[in-house]
């Protein structure tokens, strides 16, 4: 009989199920794809029904609920927090309290009881295990090793920031942990606070930033806010955060650092936030490569594996790697908290003696990350013959000919097939395509299709088998979550860079890729192979048929502020309310100009809130 695990993040942000058979992933999905709230913290009611639905059962064939977090441990820590920055943490504590006295401190009771309100059996057991514990878990137990380093880095948890663990088999021990309010990545979202994006939301757009700035101001942050040993461990200066008080991250003593008050969002850029992105930046992977040479040290382990927040820093995940200081590394691909439902339920399949899927094989057992909810052909052309929606249906090898075609003829394609990705990165399934060697389709994509700020990089997938000619990659980078140079022979000469700085870089031809070559000739790269992904394998190969380039730009499938998309009816909005020009749903083309007109009763970018 099969042995069904179900892993709950929920209630801080990104919340995700997941479900586990046997110890291998078969399901998992984050619950902002089904309520289409960014980030969305409640309980995830959609993502259990669809893990349920995938497996064809119900609660009462699950052996056992694992929650990512240890309640207790953290209310301690919470009011702990409180204790010590009284009197000026008061009004959050008075606010709070409430909520921590009844449902958040009965965590284990509250998940039973939402279980309970839909209806599809009898509610298991809730395990609760430590938040680091999740991450390490989720990092290791799916990996392609039989042991391994694992390093786990986020803002907070219950009391852990940082976590070094040792993997053996389906063991994992601790070896080092640093606790709050010192914290790597609270570091990073105090920046991410000052230069105007969101907390835990616009961490991606910090690091995106960091390449056009110098890091004048690296100094300042490692004399007066972060003091860092040898070995990696580090303490904050924390009289220069507000974040202990629960309002805001930032104060007066940032403002006195760094030359007045913080960007407000949406406001211009200026040089000073460049150069604070490129500063915390080369702060942050100083750390980590110290910690993860301490992570060698500590464990003799030639493979690291990393999850945690800070785990998607995928430029300081670049430097890891080329560092040499490991063999080989490997990353979840849903590396922050909604991973951590992943892990909840690997770890606790572990516990009864699940084996793992195949350590050692030199595969992983995540499917490519495409754990999510599919639509087949029927479902699809119902969807668009109800609504009377121009479609062709060209077959399997015609459509991706045709696609490859569009896209060569500097076309961009919205392209929904099979099962949806678990984590934050489109990897060819919920994917907007275009033609990376187009100088003018960054521009193009972001500010007619994406509707978002013009200095924010494309990723490129390229075919496994020919990302070496293009990338200076060191391993396979199957879930874009490592940066990497551009290679040498792809490069161009760029007459005119030394006298321009900021987003006039943009302009600045450095490659034969320029729609996805970062300002620093980087770029977060996704090789894919044929086994993983069979479909976008042969578009990539029929584009390279056509022009000769292995490489396509592959952008999630959304505007700005929105998540994902996860239903046909989703992807068809997005194709008509942007510039799209093809949307291949499934085995379904549809082209853009033999649409009927678009209408809608109210502006849609007024619903979706800015990111």
């Amino acid at each position: 009989m099969t042995d069904l695990i179900l892993g709950i993040s929920a209630f801080y942000h990104d919340s995700a199920a997941a479900l586990v058979a046997d110890g291998v992933p078969v399901a998992a999905a984050q619950e902002e794809r089904f309520t289409r709230r960014r980030h969305d913290p409640s309980f995830p009611a959609h993502a259990v029904r669809f893990c349920l639905r995938e497996a064809g059962a119900g609660l009462g064939d699950v052996s056992a609920v694992a929650y990512y977090e240890d309640p207790v441990q953290k209310f301690r820590r919470v009011m702990a927090t409180f204790v010590g920055t009284a009197p000026y943490g008061y009004p959050v504590f008075r606010d709070r309290l409430p909520e921590w006295s009844t449902w958040r401190l009965r965590a284990a009771r509250t998940v039973r009881e939402r279980l309970a309100a839909l209806d599809t059996g009898p509610v298991p057991d809730v395990e609760c295990q430590e938040h680091h514990a999740s991450h390490a878990a989720s990092a290791f137990l799916p990996s392609p090793y039989a042991s391994a380093a694992v390093l786990s880095v986020d803002g907070v948890g219950d009391w852990a920031t940082t976590t070094i663990w040792h993997g053996r088999g389906t063991d994992l021990s601790k070896r080092a942990e640093i606790r709050f309010p010192h914290s790597l990545g609270l570091l990073y979202s105090a920046f991410t606070y000052f230069c105007g994006f969101k907390v835990d939301s616009g961490e991606y757009k910090l690091m995106g930033l960091a390449p056009y700035g110098t890091p004048r101001y690296a100094d300042v942050i490692r004399n007066e806010l972060i003091d860092i040993k040898p070995d990696g461990s580090f303490r904050l200066n924390l009289r220069n955060f507000a974040y202990l008080h629960g309002r805001t991250m930032t104060g007066r003593g940032f403002e006195k650092l760094f030359g007045g008050e913080r960007r407000l969002p949406e406001q211009p850029l200026t040089r000073r936030e460049f150069d604070l992105a490129a500063s915390v930046q080369e702060v942050v992977e100083q750390v980590l490569l110290r910690l993860a040479r301490t992570s060698r040290d500590l464990t003799g382990e030639r493979n690291l594996c990393l999850a945690g927040g800070v785990a998607l820093n995928c430029v300081a995940n670049g430097k890891i790697s080329r560092a040499g200081t490991f063999d080989s590394m490997w990353v979840q691909p849903a590396a922050g908290d909604a991973g951590g439902a992943l892990g909840a339920a690997l770890s606790a399949a572990a516990r009864r003696g699940a084996p793992r899927a195949h350590p050692g094989s030199g595969a992983d057992a995540m499917s490519g990350a495409l754990l999510g909810p599919a639509f087949d052909d029927e479902e699809i052309g119902a969807y668009l013959d109800r609504h009377a929606i121009p479609y062709s249906r060209p077959g399997r090898d015609a459509l991706v000919k045709e696609v490859a075609a569009a896209l060569a003829d500097g076309k961009v394609v919205g392209w929904f097939q099979g099962r949806m990705e678990f984590g934050p990165r489109a990897l060819g399934s919920r994917s907007i395509l275009g033609d990376p060697r187009d100088p003018d389709m960054q521009s193009t994509m972001n500010l007619k299709i994406k509707f978002r700020e013009s200095f924010r990089p494309f990723a490129p997938a390229v075919l496994a088998s020919d990302a070496g000619d293009y990338f200076d990659l060191r391993q396979d980078s199957p879930y874009m979550l490592l940066v990497a140079g551009i290679a040498p022979e792809q490069r161009v000469a760029a007459p005119g860079a030394a006298e321009v700085s900021g987003l006039d870089l943009l302009r600045v031809p450095r490659s034969t890729l320029p729609a996805v070559t970062h300002v620093d000739s980087s770029a977060r790269v996704q090789t894919v192979d044929e086994d993983s992904q069979p479909l976008f394998h042969d578009l990539l190969t029929a584009f390279r048929r056509q022009t000769g380039c292995p490489v396509l730009i592959n952008t999630s499938f959304n505007v700005r502020g929105e998540p994902i998309v996860h239903t046909p009816r989703e992807a068809y909005a997005c194709f008509m309310r942007t510039g799209i020009d093809l949307l291949a749903l499934g085995g379904h083309l549809l082209r853009k100009d033999g649409q009927p007109a678009w209408r809608e009763t109210a502006d849609w970018r007024e619903e979706i809130p800015l990111d």
